[in-house]
């Protein structure tokens, strides 16, 4: 299962049925879980821990030490979960002491060629990277977002669940759940109502989150006005109470 040529530490901790191709290398911190494949050339390094089932193409580097001038060699750490699938040339750094420690990788997430996860950056689950997207540092992105190729989300931003970032989008604030985002800088155009139907979102409660994306985004209400209205009519509906509460909680302000 590991290739005569591969370069892996003694101190590596190595599941069961890894398969490890030539000329990898893999670190002394590094821990890989059961059933992973690590491509030719890819280079595993720092305090890295990988679940099981995940595919780590060639050329990929995974655990780098922050592109951060703050950096001076503190043990930080990053954690990638189960079943993902990291292309060609992606890029997933270590996190850093002042934004958290580590950078933390969900479960069955596709990073498409040339993606960049930077440091502090927390990913969650069925997220989708297309071919050159890039997180900045301290970026969060939930569960079920695309990113398109290209696209590129700017530090300390969040990208909402089943968010939808379109193609080349440069995004420097908050995009809240179920909404999709495009241009530059990037503002919310619509709800995301193909991906919310796939994944099997009732008709009502897509229709409580139109009525939560207007009041918001086409009502000429104040914030905080809409938010109370919004919870006011539908804030029973538990999707529309989460896309209220990522706005409260929005710290960089949200792309209106």
């Amino acid at each position: 299962m590991i290739h005569a040529t591969a370069i892996i530490h003694p101190a590596a901790q190595v599941g069961k049925d890894v398969r490890i191709g030539p000329y990898a290398v893999v670190g002394e911190h590094v821990v890989i879980g059961d059933r992973t494949t690590v491509g030719p050339h890819a280079v595993i390094e720092g305090r890295t821990a990988i679940g099981c089932d995940n595919q780590i193409f060639q050329f990929a580097s995974v655990g780098a030490i922050p592109q951060d001038l703050k950096y001076r060699g503190e043990e930080t750490t990053l954690r990638i979960g189960d079943r993902n699938i990291v292309r060609e040339f992606v890029t997933l750094h270590l996190g850093t002491a002042s934004g958290g420690g580590e950078t933390v990788i969900g479960n069955g997430n596709l990073f498409m060629a040339y993606c960049h996860v930077a440091h502090d950056c927390h990913v969650g689950n069925q997220v989708i990277m297309a071919n050159g997207s890039t997180l900045a540092g301290h970026v969060s992105v939930q569960d079920h977002a695309i990113l398109g190729g290209l696209s590129a989300i700017h530090q300390f931003s969040r990208v909402g669940a089943h968010v939808m970032i379109s193609g080349g989008a440069m995004v420097n604030q908050d995009i809240p759940p179920f909404t999709i985002a495009q241009g530059d800088r990037a503002r919310t155009v619509g709800l995301n109502l193909v991906g919310l139907k796939r994944r099997g979102f009732s008709d009502e409660t897509i229709s409580a989150i139109k009525l939560a994306y207007r009041l918001v985004f086409r009502s000429g209400l104040r914030l905080e006005d809409a938010l109370k209205k919004i919870m006011d009519e539908v804030g029973s509906v538990p999707e529309v109470a989460s896309f209220v509460g990522f706005i409260r909680d929005s710290q960089r302000g949200i792309a209106r």
